[in-house]
């Protein structure tokens, strides 16, 4: 189905309130729907190849700069012709959780605090909430909250493929 010109675009979007997109016809929706994650899917690819080309291009010297820094992570700043390149390599550390949870017990067995030391959190996967006895899920319940996500919305046509 054709369009005016004046149909909107992808590109109209940011200059227009949720309101007056939503009052758009529902196939125009549609399209521009596709449009935005074929863009997306594009850009990100694109990102993903930018970033290997600057790593290709800046790995070493930036390596070469933290370690004349005696650093194995963080920021290093260096010049390439007239602009200044900054390269981060995060930190990222793990910590072992049952080691982490035998140093707890110990530092409770010397009557010591272990929240000083360390922060403690309890989680429970979703998945085994479910599948536990009505019984053992009654206790946890008073400590659980269910908090949605936002609202997805995918608009397909009926009867095909998009």
């Amino acid at each position: 189905m054709p369009y005016p010109e004046n149909t909107p675009t992808p590109d109209d979007l940011p200059g227009l309130s949720p309101q007056e997109i939503a009052g758009l016809p529902v196939e125009l929706l549609a399209v521009l729907q596709r449009e935005i994650e074929e863009r997306l899917k594009r850009d990100k690819a694109a990102k993903t190849r930018l970033d290997a080309a600057l790593t290709v291009r800046y790995a070493t010297r930036a390596a070469e700069e933290r370690q004349a820094q005696a650093k194995d992570t963080g920021t290093v700043r260096f010049d390439d012709g007239d602009f200044t390149v900054v390269a981060d390599l995060p930190k990222r550390v793990e910590w072992d959780q049952s080691r982490l949870a035998s140093m707890v017990e110990r530092i409770r067995a010397a009557e010591d605090d272990p929240s000083q030391y360390v922060d403690i959190a309890f989680k429970v996967p979703e998945r085994k909430y479910a599948a536990w006895p009505d019984a053992i899920r009654q206790g946890f319940e008073p400590a659980r909250t269910v908090k949605t996500g936002a609202l997805k919305v995918e608009i397909q046509p009926q009867g095909g493929d998009a």
